[in-house]
């Protein structure tokens, strides 16, 4: 119902990039171009300062931003509540999921959801929890699915279930036929691990921290941003990792890789969230409470 140009523009004066905005909006970056252009003529001012391949918002930008949040948001806002009053559920729904949750979580929930309501368009980013709490406190996506709580003041956290992580190792380590491992007993071993920001690193650096264990004493000989990478690596017998029991449940039943509980028990919990301030459809709270439903039947024992 808002007016596509201001659509167009608030994405590109939040992300301050005509590409991202692009790839967010699914639109090619002239189509963006010219839509800012248009909203530009409109007011018959620039909207944005454009210096050595970066912009900035102008002063008739900034306020533009501020009058569009709010017009986009209670336009967002009638089409939610006309389309409830209808008894209709329908439209985008904008998810962010870290890497875990959405290669070996989410698909199966997404494709039972699509089945009671064909008519949401569900659109997915992937990436670490850090950048998923960004772009939610952004309002760039509805909700997101991350490994850790959220310390953004602006984000709500709602708890969806356990996830109980292990190390991994190659069925012929030294280690594969103990029944759990320690800390201190895997300190030395040659470690694969996640890359810096993601949630399994974060949790992983706090677990050992808490066992009097510092993250800086580990023998790090790998960091990567892919968990078909990191189960790859210690498949050849490199080295071992640390990974949701949930990533791993096709390499264990082939034998390709062997998990073993750490002790004491490292547990976390999956976490569902999404800002405070802003409105939460009927679409957004059913998403909510079906996804937290299902995740909790996945991560049951069996």
């Amino acid at each position: 119902m808002a007016d596509r140009r201001l659509q167009v523009f608030y994405s590109v004066a939040k992300q301050l990039s005509f590409t991202k905005a692009a790839e967010q909006l699914f639109m090619t970056q002239p189509a963006v171009t010219f839509q800012v252009k248009q909203l530009e003529e409109h007011f018959s001012t620039r909207l944005f300062e454009r210096s050595h391949g970066k912009i900035a918002l102008t002063p008739a930008g900034r306020l533009v931003l501020d009058y569009a949040e709010r017009i986009l948001s209670l336009s967002g806002e009638m089409d939610t509540r006309i389309g409830e009053l209808t008894g209709t559920m329908s439209g985008p729904l904008l998810l962010g999921a870290s890497l875990t949750i959405a290669e070996f979580i989410l698909p199966r929930i997404l494709g039972e959801f699509k089945v009671e309501h064909p008519q949401v368009q569900a659109h997915m980013t992937v990436a670490n929890s850090e950048t998923i709490e960004s772009r939610v406190a952004d309002y760039a996506l509805d909700l997101g699915l991350i490994e850790s709580p959220s310390h953004l003041p602006g984000l709500h956290t709602q708890v969806c279930c356990d996830d109980e992580l292990l190390m991994i190792c190659s069925p012929g380590h030294h280690l594969a036929r103990s029944r759990s491992v320690t800390p201190q007993q895997i300190i030395n071993e040659p470690y694969v691990s996640r890359e810096t920001g993601s949630g399994t690193r974060g949790f992983a650096d706090n677990y050992f921290r808490d066992c009097n264990v510092s993250p800086d004493d580990m023998n790090i000989v790998m960091e990567l941003g892919s968990l078909e990478a990191i189960k790859g690596v210690v498949e050849t017998g490199m080295g071992i990792s640390i990974l949701s029991r949930a990533t791993i449940a096709k390499e264990l039943k082939l034998g390709t890789l062997v998990g073993i509980p750490l002790e004491p028990r490292f547990i976390r919990s999956l976490s569902l969230i999404y800002p405070k301030e802003k409105f939460r459809s009927k679409l957004l709270t059913t998403f909510a409470e079906f996804a937290t439903a299902r995740m909790k039947q996945l991560a049951a024992p069996g």
